[in-house]
């Protein structure tokens, strides 16, 4: 090599091969508390091995699916709660696994940011660990990004990746029928979709994250920031005692447009707007940001996270068996002919 010239690093670009090192180290026991039937490597490789007849799988489909957390990480960087983030990001994955009837097996993350900070990293790489646990998925491998120049320092975004499987023509949606009872499940507040309209809001009322909720007994950050709630194990519980014919994953676009995805082009959904209550959150975006009940139920959940489509003569069985699981349920409606979700009375 030429003598004289700068001897530039790696470092000194902004980027930390050592701090990505200590991350894979902090995070290892976390991601080896996720372990379950099926992995045969986890972090560390090249890649990571899964063995579908060890999981107990004899004629397996595979179902992935990816997933992010959109604007709401804006909160979590500005309040440095990052906690309970990655537990948005599992669950905004594996939610969407079980309503194609799949068992989630395991998952893998993609964590870009500015300038790696290894305790913040792990306090979030941990909190999708734990989300991996409470959906019985293991967390198996994933990437960290330390990218100077296209991101703040402090800022960062993140990406999920599921895979799951069910044994072949154990599908759903399967056998929709009219007459079919809609079983809602209660969400733990606005989970991971409109957070833009969220923060343009806030803006709006001028309030700091670190102002006392109007609408909960803690700060505004806090609050807003209640992760997005995992239905894994009580939804696959629900399959497998029978009745079961859908599941729709309540995110953006509401139950206007999400429910429709898991009913057949001919058949529609009649829903009672009064057979739950508007959570408080949703009562106070609504009034602050003066939103017609249409935009409610287009860009939030409402207060209604899951909806499952089940067997006239099977959804008050499922109701006993989701509420001893610890959901809370909501006899929301009916499928009908003729397309389209219709609302009857309103949001209260």
């Amino acid at each position: 090599m030429d003598k004289g010239r700068n001897g530039l690093s790696y470092a000194q670009a902004g980027v930390d091969i050592d701090a990505g090192n200590a991350l894979v180290e902090a995070i290892k026991p976390g991601a080896k508390a996720t372990a379950r039937s099926g992995v045969l490597s986890g972090l560390g490789g090249f890649g990571a091995l899964f063995d579908l007849k060890a999981a107990g799988f004899s004629d397996p489909i595979l179902v992935a699916a990816t997933d992010g957390v959109g604007t709401k990480l804006r909160i979590a960087i500005d309040t440095g709660h990052l906690d309970t983030i990655g537990i948005d990001l599992v669950a905004m994955c594996v939610n969407d696994l079980v309503c194609q009837g799949a068992e989630p097996l395991f998952f893998l993350d993609y964590f870009a940011t500015g300038k790696l900070d290894v305790a913040a990293a792990t306090r979030i790489i941990n909190g999708i660990a734990a989300g991996c646990s409470a959906a019985g998925c293991a967390l198996i491998g994933g990437e960290t990004a330390e990218m100077p120049g296209m991101y703040d320092a402090k800022d960062f975004d993140l990406a999920g990746f599921a895979v799951g499987a069910m044994e072949r023509g154990a599908g759903l949606p399967a056998d929709v029928q009219p007459g079919d009872v809609l079983l809602g499940l209660a969400s733990d507040g606005v989970h991971s979709n409109g957070y833009s309209l969220v923060r343009r809001i806030v803006a709006q009322t001028g309030l700091g994250w670190d102002a006392p909720a109007p609408f909960a007994a803690q700060s505004l950050g806090t609050a807003l920031l209640a992760p997005t709630r995992l239905y894994v194990m009580p939804a696959l519980a629900a399959i497998r005692a029978g009745g079961v014919h859908a599941l729709a994953h309540i995110t953006g676009g509401g139950l206007t447009e999400n429910l429709p995805r898991v009913l057949p082009e001919d058949m529609g959904a009649e829903i009672d707007l009064g057979a739950w209550d508007l959570p408080p959150v949703f009562r106070w975006l609504a009034a602050e940001g003066d939103i017609a009940q249409a935009e409610m139920l287009k860009t939030f959940n409402a207060g209604i996270g899951m909806v499952l489509v089940v067997a006239a003569d099977r959804a008050g069985a499922l109701t006993l068996g989701l509420q001893d699981a610890g959901e809370r349920v909501y006899a929301l409606g009916h499928v009908t002919e003729g397309n389209g979700v219709r609302y009857s009375g309103t949001l209260a």
